[in-house]
């Protein structure tokens, strides 16, 4: 038997970060939209814990017990006093270390993939609790949508998006660590009065109303300085989309994958075409948001997909 759960990507509309805490995390006010790119995480009885991946940047993607996926199984499987016998299979298509939360989305779609192979019946919340230790980004991986996030962003208030918003996504030739980017980001900030992480009234109001105008105007990234300081050529590329017509640029996440807002969808595929042929980036993609968070693929579509 095998359980297959599609789960989403996400870019950050908002991403303010407060000063390091003495944990070494950072409170924020994190602002997540998922978008309509997906890995699939595939569950099946095994004889022990195994994982295997395929897919775009499937070469970068650890196969042992640090991967998420592979821990957030064996975390479930400690929950409920199991052995984690189980082969987990990853089919990507989330850019690798894009600051996407590729990682994070196949540790969600492993959560409710193992918890459905075995009959569970886990809580959303008790669910909700594991993804909060996996890793920051793991709990809106499991719910999607757009929500608000706290804390180190794992604290999550819903939130409502009034219509369709068109994305380009452009894949940088290369990654970025997001642990060296909060460094890079404490390194730039050292010295500084870091305010306090506030989430956008403005741009609430944009995603609530469905107006792409006026979310471009609110977006940004208090990141964006740091992956630039490691990644410059980022430059050329959200230089690129905005020439091109693009409401908004900036940095998805970590990066180092860029995020472009188009009015439409006839301007997504006009900044599309001139990304690609700039030259700037490896790959782009096109697509819109919101996207559903960790779901279960039907037994017959999974056979399809496979």
């Amino acid at each position: 038997m095998s359980v297959t759960v599609r789960v989403p990507a996400k870019v950050n509309v908002q991403l303010a970060v407060g000063g390091a805490r003495p944990d070494g995390f950072h409170d924020l006010a994190n602002v997540f939209l998922a978008v309509g790119l997906y890995d699939e995480v595939t569950a099946t009885e095994a004889d022990e814990l195994r994982v295997t991946c395929a897919g775009p940047g499937a070469d970068q993607v650890p196969l042992d017990r640090t991967n998420l996926a592979a821990r957030a199984a064996l975390a479930l499987a400690e929950r409920h006093g199991l052995d984690a016998a189980v082969h987990l299979h990853i089919a990507k298509d989330i850019p690798v270390a894009g600051g996407m939360a590729g990682g994070s989305a196949d540790a969600a779609g492993a959560l409710v993939a193992c918890d459905e192979l075995w009959g569970l019946n886990t809580s959303r919340d008790e669910l909700l609790a594991i993804c909060a230790e996996l890793g920051s980004d793991v709990p809106f991986s499991l719910v999607g949508g757009a929500a608000l996030g706290t804390g180190r962003g794992e604290q999550l208030r819903p939130l409502e998006v009034g219509g369709t918003f068109h994305w380009v996504f452009a894949v940088a030739d290369g990654g970025l660590s997001t642990p060296a980017v909060y460094r890079e980001f404490d390194r730039l900030t050292e010295g500084t009065e870091v305010p306090e992480p506030v989430a956008s009234q403005e741009l609430l109001d944009a995603l609530a109303k469905g107006d792409a105008t006026a979310l471009a105007t609110a977006v940004s990234n208090d990141l964006q300085p740091a992956a630039l300081s490691l990644f410059p050529t980022l430059a050329d590329t959200l230089a690129t989309g905005r020439t091109a017509g693009a409401l908004a640029a900036l940095v998805s996440g970590s990066g180092p994958t860029t995020a472009f807002l188009a009015r439409d969808a006839e301007s997504a595929k006009t900044v599309a075409g001139a990304l690609l042929a700039s030259a700037t980036c490896r790959a782009v993609r096109v697509t819109d948001a919101p996207a559903p968070g960790a779901t279960v693929v039907p037994v017959a579509q999974a056979q399809e997909n496979a």
